[in-house]
């Protein structure tokens, strides 16, 4: 333990509010680091939202509910516009919360006062995937219940205020890098362009798919270079009453579309060299919107003389190896980030938030004695939540058969590679 405090967890998405509620809980010293307005979680102060520019990165994926299972690419395009940091922007991507996190908040002692935030009930998905008909998937047989459609912004303060009630003391500023050895860390920090150093014996790393801290220990490997387009619809209509989410399969990757607390919202998922061109644009993204088939007939009735804010997000799966070393553990996306196609992000990133900080207060408790045993359980969990993940992955992609020769199918082909399941993380950056 250090003169500072035991933990810093760095990020407060909901992978670092609960790393930091349950080391609150067990008693330890825990400061939450969070931005401030106009700070970015990974890359420091962000430009002006509508400037011609490369997106800022989420904390936190985004997530539709899906069809069989259950976006660091390097962005889109430089000329496309950037994804407004969350201070600026009245809406996070990443909405869907399925039933089976029911059980792990209850456990967290959440569940009551979550059902009580405004939240919209997610009563099942409609896919047109595989044909060009839609079927429908509900949470009715679930023996947990209807999921969520979440207003993140509001979802992601309602887990930081738990976690500073139970003693977590909330830091402004966005980490920047580590130094010093383990046990007796500094973590850097930047806050309205100046830096300073705060003393932790440990480092949880929940900066997203960047992975500020641990990528200095780790590799990350990436899937493909999936990004999201999005925007919301506000409203909602009248005449609105559809409780579910939409999923439709294209030639050049696939919409879906939900209702939100705030309106509608509609989002592309496809890779970034084949964003279409038209997609810079709100005008051209509803066009391209109103093509659809399924997915057009849940936007009639909103308002079509206000254009709505077009943003982007990094949506392809990625991990990294290992999330975990000598006094530091990645949560969240830095640890396992998923395809949206999966909506198991946000549950993804609660599991190992709370998993992370049970590996930390295990060290912490025996004075870094048997670090290695609780470190190895916690990697040997976000392997095997990644093993399952790609299983879904793989199964689901391979359902769509329509457009085997489009390069964006093309590329998710199951392949035969001995050693290698088919969508496995392959890509491979180094950070040294």
């Amino acid at each position: 333990m250090t003169g500072g405090c035991d933990a810093v967890v760095a990020g407060a998405g909901p992978a670092g509010s609960v790393a930091a509620l349950c080391l609150a809980r067990a008693g330890h010293r825990v400061l939450l680091l969070d931005p401030g307005p106009g700070e970015h979680p990974a890359a420091g102060p962000a430009g002006p939202g509508d400037r011609p520019a490369r997106p800022a990165e989420p904390t936190e994926s985004a997530e539709p509910a899906a069809t069989s299972a259950t976006a660091d690419s390097d962005g889109p395009p430089r000329d496309l516009p950037r994804h407004r940091p969350r201070a600026a922007a009245p809406y996070r991507i990443g909405e869907t919360l399925p039933p089976a996190a029911r059980p792990l908040l209850r456990d967290l002692g959440l569940l009551a006062a979550l059902g009580a935030d405004g939240h919209l009930p997610c009563t099942g998905t409609e896919a047109a995937w595989g044909s060009g008909e839609l079927y429908e998937r509900g949470n009715v047989l679930d023996p947990h219940g209807p999921g969520w459609h979440l207003d993140r912004v509001r979802f992601d303060a309602f887990l930081r205020g738990a976690a500073v009630d139970a003693g977590a003391r909330p830091v402004c500023g966005v980490a920047v890098r580590r130094i010093g050895q383990p046990g007796a860390w500094r973590l850097v920090v930047r806050e309205r362009g100046e830096e300073r150093e705060l003393p932790c014996a440990w480092v949880v790393d929940a900066t997203g798919r960047r992975a500020v801290i641990a990528r200095h220990g780790a590799v990350r490997l990436r899937q493909d270079r999936l990004v999201a387009a999005y925007a919301v619809l506000p409203g909602p209509a009248p005449a609105d009453q559809d409780l579910r989410t939409l999923v439709e399969a294209a030639s050049d990757g696939w919409w879906y579309t939900a209702r939100v607390p705030a309106g509608r919202l509609v989002a592309h998922l496809t890779d970034l060299d084949l964003a279409d061109p038209r997609l810079r644009t709100a005008a051209g993204f509803l066009e391209r919107a109103a093509r659809t088939r399924h997915v057009r007939t849940r936007l009639d009735g909103y308002a079509a003389g206000r254009r709505p804010d077009l943003r982007w997000a990094p949506a392809h799966g990625q991990r990294l190896a290992p999330p975990a070393g000598p006094g530091w553990v990645a949560a969240g996306d830095a640890a396992l980030a998923c395809d949206p196609l999966s909506s198991q992000g946000i549950l993804t990133a609660l599991h190992t938030g709370v998993r992370a900080a049970r590996a930390v207060d295990r060290c912490l408790r025996g004075g870094f004695r048997g670090d290695e045993d609780a470190l190895a359980e916690y990697c040997s969990f976000v392997d095997g939540v990644a093993a399952r993940y790609l299983t879904h992955h793989a199964r689901a992609y391979a359902d769509e058969r329509r457009w085997p020769s489009a390069p964006f199918w093309a590329r998710r082909r199951p392949v035969v590679v001995p050693g290698l399941a088919s969508g496995a993380f392959t890509q491979v950056e180094t950070m040294l």
